[in-house]
């Protein structure tokens, strides 16, 4: 009898229910939140339900995240910076730069956005913040999950990494949500309704040549930035050049998935309650939504000062796809501006800033790892 009894207060003592916190218990309804926004509302969930579930896996069961737990090891190739890079790849795949290549202003659009970053960098400091710490957090403010953890990892803040990579993520995911009353209340009902004309045709030629002067011009001159810029001008090189279309397909469609795969769940596995539940994560979440906010708003702003110096050839819209959510804040530039005028079209306007937002974004991260000297 005593070894029964003795056997069943250890499957007792080893069940989950024994050893939940409150806080564990807050976590798991956040995730069950994030698994609610992602299938019945469609919020991105390529990237929410992998880091939702790993949200849900890591308060279930924290020796998950242990040396010798599954994921864990997921979680060291987002460490080695490896599972960034790889996105950045496979982004690069994906992308089309002929508007930015039609429309090299686009540029301009793209720098404007990062604004936010540098917002939020100060105001981080002013909330107490060291200044690497500062730096994690204000990447937010480009819209750019991959970028905002590789940033982290290199300036060695893996304390603050589950909430800044939860931000990050949840803001590129709510841009449908965040970005249009910003965008309305800067802009107004006539420029919202400005047709813009279309855009040069781009050789193949300049799409070959594209990724390959970028990648010499940006990385002579922030080498920090070839993990993510090379990467993602790699990529891009696969797909335009005609002759890797094996390797073009792949890096777009297999392996990204794969990695989206194990850079989610490992990026949810980084907030257990312990981690996540402190006031520093509500400073970091209001931190990213301010820069978030902000970078929009430059990008329009600059966009209604390039509209009067052109007499009205630019749409103010397409400057808030400056942050480099691609191609989600392309597609919202392009649904205001339909809500304004159904004949409209904006999206291949807005891709331009849009991908200048990936450059211009991971070259902020480039620029902090040179201040503090972190290669």
């Amino acid at each position: 009898m005593s070894y029964i009894v003795t056997t069943l207060s250890n499957l007792i003592q080893q069940t989950a229910f024994f050893n939940m916190t409150f806080g564990n218990l807050v976590m798991i309804l956040v995730a069950c939140v994030f698994l609610y926004l992602a299938i019945a509302k469609g919020y991105e969930p390529l990237l929410l339900v992998p880091i939702a579930f790993g949200m849900l896996l890591v308060n279930i069961y924290p020796d998950i995240m242990e040396e010798g737990g599954l994921l864990h090891y997921f979680y060291l190739l987002d460490e080695w910076a490896i599972l960034p890079s790889l996105i950045f790849m496979g982004v690069g795949a994906q992308t089309d730069f002929s508007p930015l290549i039609s429309n090299p202003k686009s540029f301009l659009l793209g720098a404007a956005a990062q604004f936010g970053i540098f917002a939020a960098y100060f105001g981080a400091i002013l909330l107490g913040f060291n200044d690497k710490a500062a730096a994690a957090i204000s990447i937010i403010g480009g819209a750019d999950g991959p970028t905002s953890i590789f940033l982290a990892t290199k300036l060695g803040q893996t304390a603050l990494l589950g909430p800044i990579a939860v931000a990050a993520y949840s803001y590129m995911s709510l841009v449908p949500i965040i970005q249009p009353p910003i965008m309305k209340a800067l802009t107004t009902e006539e420029e919202r309704k400005i047709k813009m004309g279309l855009l040069r045709p781009v050789s193949q030629l300049e799409k070959i040549l594209f990724p390959i002067i970028v990648t010499i011009v940006v990385c002579m001159i922030l080498p920090t930035t070839a993990p993510l810029v090379g990467m993602l001008m790699l990529g891009n090189l696969f797909k335009e050049s005609g002759v890797v279309r094996q390797l073009a397909d792949t890096a777009a469609n297999a392996m990204m998935y794969i990695v989206v795969i194990l850079l989610g769940t490992s990026v949810g596995a980084c907030t257990s309650a312990e981690a996540f539940l402190n006031l520093n994560t509500i400073k970091i979440v209001v931190l990213g939504l301010i820069a978030f906010a902000f970078g929009t708003a430059a990008g329009v702003l600059l966009g209604k000062l390039m509209c009067k110096l052109t007499h009205g050839k630019i749409n103010p819209l397409i400057g808030s796809a400056g942050v480099s959510a691609v191609p989600m804040a392309a597609r919202v530039s392009q649904k205001v501006g339909a809500e304004a005028d159904p004949t409209n079209f904006l999206l291949m306007h807005a891709m331009g800033p849009n991908v200048a937002g990936v450059i211009g974004t991971a070259v902020a991260a480039g620029t902090f790892m040179a201040v503090f000297g972190v290669f």
